[in-house]
């Protein structure tokens, strides 16, 4: 009896390494929505017209250096964290780079504070849609944090958003590394997989950011720094006019 019922050892030994039918369906699982939404702030929903670099001209006369020297460089780089600009600039002198970014953050604070910055048209309207359908929305940038909070101050953006972050929010790493969207991604929970993720910025280092952090939409705005082909050299999988078309293109990715 006790003979007829006892399972065979090989029918043991594959119903101990068999994956369970739920397990495949997970692993196979792709994702049905994009649930949070990373984006860039100057020169994407934010128009500050080209303060980064009269700021950056600024700091540099405050230094004694020759701005025309380096802004190349500058305009190469638009989208990463300015004290990394600062420390290649000036060859790793961490003295220097940091005078040098502390006198950037004043001048720019100073602009700002003279209402030199606007929000970028249908960037709030384009937000408080991608919110309204249940998305969660993050807003990054290359500045410190005390320039950030100017600039959300100035726009009256404190409440549009529920997360803001600076590199230093991400370990200190600005873009093109990662670090800003994964972050977003912690400390929302907004999402089970990179690919539901959105990245979207107007610089070349914006969509290596969201290329190496895996996001499903890396989609690059034409009202910033770079054009079409740098931003589709460096991972664009769509190029937008402006930051309001947004909604749009992820509703049509999902569809």
């Amino acid at each position: 009896m006790h003979a007829q019922t006892q399972t065979p050892p090989q029918a043991q030994a594959h119903a101990q390494t068999q994956t369970p039918p739920q397990a495949h369906a997970h692993a196979q699982t792709r994702p049905r929505g994009h649930g949070l939404v990373v984006l860039d702030m100057a020169g994407t929903t934010v128009a500050d017209g080209g303060l980064v670099e009269q700021a950056f001209t600024a700091a540099a006369e405050r230094l004694g250096e020759d701005p025309a020297s380096m802004i190349d460089y500058v305009r190469a780089t638009m989208g990463e964290s300015k004290i990394s600009v600062f420390r290649h600039l000036f060859g790793g002198d961490e003295t220097r780079a940091q005078q040098a970014n502390l006198a950037f953050e004043a001048a720019y604070g100073e602009l700002v504070s003279g209402g030199r910055i606007a929000p970028m048209p249908g960037a709030a309207e384009a937000i408080a849609e991608l919110t309204g359908q249940g998305r969660r929305v993050v807003l990054t940038t290359g500045f410190a944090r005390v320039t950030q909070d100017a600039i959300l101050d100035a726009l009256g953006w404190r409440d549009l958003v529920e997360l803001t972050l600076c590199p230093a929010d991400a370990g200190g790493r600005g873009r093109p590394y990662p670090d800003m969207v994964l972050a977003a991604l912690l400390r929302t929970g907004a999402v089970d997989d990179v690919r539901q993720l959105v990245v979207a910025g107007d610089t070349s280092y914006d969509m290596l950011s969201g290329v190496r952090a895996g996001a499903g939409i890396v989609a690059g705005v034409l009202t910033g720094a770079h054009d079409e082909a740098a931003l589709r050299e460096h991972g664009a999988t769509h190029v937008l006019d402006s930051i309001a078309g947004l909604p749009a293109l992820i509703g049509e990715s999902e569809a």
